[in-house]
């Protein structure tokens, strides 16, 4: 089908006709039929009907995992070109994707803009993302997904595209060419581990909607399966730029820091600003497709900001229990664009559980020496990777021992940057209604 024939489908249904680069969407009372254009661009091929139908089907099993009450089905449209319709019998014209219909007001892009889009839903999509990446499939270790000479490709493909927008495209092919040699020996370890897996592949926030309270994500790549196989990093990292890039610093490092939380991935830190500088030029071609100067200088933008130089420091906190250790941190990881490790939380996965887990309750004791011990040196491990990767860190736990506070200074001076130390107080009557559960070994 052309644009004229889908216009004349769209007519007949009462429908509002949307184009993007690759689809028509039409919209119709609480329904969306989703046509694909029939064209052929180096990273699809849209070319036959057959082709089509078969994205079609793909995309509604991708998209199923994210937004499963989204996706209704495949309808076939039949009749004439000049006199389509929905489904019926005869010859098939085309396929479409049926989708619910959600308000436009809802999508990530648009409550962000209108301030609407709060901690608590940027958890919600964070929890949302991170069980998904969890239960991902893995790529096969078969295939060429993942591997870094494919990822060197697409970036430098990637920026080939956003050049012509760039103030200085050298710089920026240097310095993605420099560090796709540095970031060779961690891509291949993630790959051996697992970490490339087949996920969303395009999760910026106009691809996220608020729907029934909760977060959904749609549009998966189905065209493509090496841009959906990818490393989990760079599937989250893409909605970490698009915070950024739309002027929600604090969102970007909020939700960031909750997915390290929840999967425990800071290794890959190292990793993040090459993701997120890539995120940026494939989002700057899109907009370049659709003819959006604006916003394609925007994201070009924004790959530049994700290669200059970070500003790593050091802080810790010091407070006993309810002093407004976690609460003070938040603060300072919004403020600062900063990667936070949690004591909590790393000594209940050095046990196996879930950051949310009740240890008692699963008849664990977390507080002896030597666990308390391995806890603090997961914490300075962490923070050592964050460190050398550029970003600035700070370290939620207690730290009510001189030695606890000297070793993060010495971490701090071994690696030549800022040290400071968040110090929590709180009244008497609020520590006196933690101190029921503080731990036998603080007492």
């Amino acid at each position: 089908m052309n644009e004229h024939h889908v216009h004349r489908l769209a007519a007949s249904l009462g429908a509002e006709c949307i184009e993007t680069h690759i689809s028509w969407v039409l919209l119709a009372d609480q329904h969306a039929w989703k046509i694909k254009k029939p064209v052929q661009l180096p990273f699809l091929d849209y070319g036959t009907l057959e082709a089509r139908r078969r994205c079609c089907e793909r995309e509604l099993q991708l998209n199923s995992r994210l937004a499963p009450g989204l996706y209704l089905g495949v309808d076939i449209i039949t009749g004439t070109p000049e006199s389509p319709r929905l489904g019926g019998t005869g010859t098939v014209l085309e396929a479409a994707v049926h989708m619910r219909r959600f308000a436009q007001e809802d999508l990530f892009s648009a409550r962000l803009a209108a301030g609407r889009l709060g901690p608590a839903e940027v958890d919600a999509l964070a929890d949302l993302i991170a069980d998904f990446h969890a239960d991902a499939p893995r790529a096969s270790a078969a295939s060429d997904f993942g591997t870094p000479a494919r990822r060197r490709e697409t970036a430098l493909a990637a920026w080939a595209g956003t050049a012509p927008w760039l103030d200085d495209p050298a710089a920026l092919k240097t310095w993605l060419e420099a560090q796709s040699d540095a970031l060779t020996p961690l891509w291949q370890a993630r790959r051996r581990a697992g970490r490339v897996r087949q996920v969303h592949g395009d999760l910026h926030l106009e691809n996220i909607v608020w729907l029934g309270g909760a977060p959904a994500a749609f549009d998966a790549i189905e065209f493509n399966p090496a841009l959906h196989c990818i490393d989990v990093l760079d599937d989250v990292a893409f909605t970490v730029m698009d915070f950024a890039a739309r002027g929600s610093r604090a969102l970007a490092f909020r939700l960031l820091n909750h997915w390290l939380d929840a999967l425990g991935e800071h290794e890959s830190l190292p990793a993040l600003r090459f993701a997120a500088a890539y995120r940026a030029m494939v989002r700057a071609q899109v907009m370049g497709l659709r003819c959006a100067s604006a916003h394609v200088r925007v994201y070009a933008d924004a790959a530049r900001a994700w290669t200059l130089p970070g500003r790593p420091r050091l802080c810790i906190t010091h407070g006993l229990p309810g002093s407004g250790k976690t609460w003070r941190s938040q603060a300072w990881l919004e403020s600062e664009g900063a990667i936070r490790v949690r004591s909590d939380v790393e000594r209940k996965r050095l046990a196996g559980l879930p950051p949310l887990a009740d240890s008692r309750a699963a008849g664990l004791d977390l507080y002896t020496t030597a666990m308390t011990r391995q806890t603090y040196a997961r914490l300075f491990a962490l923070a050592d990777v964050a460190l050398r990767a550029g970003h600035p860190v700070v370290l939620d736990a207690a730290f009510l021992r001189r030695a606890e506070r000297e070793e993060a200074r010495a971490l701090a001076d071994l690696l030549g940057v800022p040290f400071s130390i968040l110090n929590c107080e709180a009244p008497a009557a609020v520590l006196r209604g933690s101190w029921w559960a503080w731990e036998p070994w603080q007492r």
